[in-house]
């Protein structure tokens, strides 16, 4: 069962018009080559969003790694400020 492209109504597969407001419906080549996109798109936007949850650990990984470094400057500016102990 479809839907009118045009009202809304349902009606058979395989029509060619609305019983209810007239307009033209698509073909069921049409529809079989728009799922066929629209299943496409989806794969692409799931590698994509596999794609940025990789990129987001590499920020986290990153951001890690800088706060390290500056905490380990920061000890070290600390330890210059004190004379040696021997």
């Amino acid at each position: 069962m479809g839907f009118c492209v045009n009202c809304g109504h349902q009606h058979h597969d395989g029509v060619r018009f609305c019983r209810f407001c007239g307009s033209q419906q698509p073909s069921e080549q049409l529809l079989a080559r728009l799922r066929a996109e629209a299943e496409q798109i989806r794969l692409l936007r799931m590698q994509m969003q596999q794609g940025n949850v990789q990129d987001n650990a590499y920020a986290r990984l990153e951001a890690m790694r800088q706060q390290a470094e500056a905490a380990a400057r920061l000890n070290n500016q600390q330890n210059q400020n004190y004379p040696p102990r021997w």
